[in-house]
């Protein structure tokens, strides 16, 4: 009985990419993501206008596998990401360049596309019984400027996955 590596084909593509810019991890062992949207409901009976605040707030988690030897590499990336995501970081800085109004982390998945994101938890575990992997939790939360980019970016995600749902038919 041999022990068994664990590898990954990098040729294919990451199942969740978290980017900052020029910083961007690859998530090609996700095994779980779940998107949970708490709307915020007006108190009963109110009236008038009301002023322009968040309707919703969304998390989004994901569980997966980093793999390989990159391993470690791809920890300390989400760890730094994790920290930059909090003060605007690179991609805050080029999105001001172009006259974006994007700021945290943007996540890219076949469900959604989303900017303004800050990483809200990490958790890594290690098994024996799993060689050469760690396993992550990742908790983001959206944390939007207020705008129509993200919800252009929503609408352009759907069309997205819809290509890729048709073509891998």
């Amino acid at each position: 009985m041999g022990i068994t590596k664990s590898f990954q084909d990098y040729g294919v593509m990451p199942s969740a990419v978290i980017s900052d810019g020029p910083v961007a991890v690859p998530l090609w062992g996700v095994t779980t993501m779940s998107l949970s949207e708490t709307y915020h409901l007006p108190p009963i009976g109110s009236k008038g206008a009301r002023a322009i605040v968040a309707t919703h707030d969304d998390t989004i988690t994901l569980s997966g596998v980093l793999v390989g030897t990159e391993r470690y590499a791809w920890k300390a990336a989400l760890e730094l990401l994790a920290e930059t995501s909090k003060r605007g970081g690179v991609g805050q800085a080029l999105a001001g360049l172009v006259g974006a109004n994007i700021s945290g982390l943007i996540l890219i998945t076949s469900m959604t596309i989303r900017t303004d994101m800050q990483i809200q938890s990490l958790t890594f575990n290690v098994t024996a019984a799993k060689r050469d992997t760690i396993d992550v939790t990742i908790t983001l939360a959206y944390m939007p400027a207020p705008g129509a980019l993200g919800k252009l970016l929503d609408l352009a995600s759907i069309g997205v996955g819809a290509l890729a749902d048709f073509g891998g038919q």
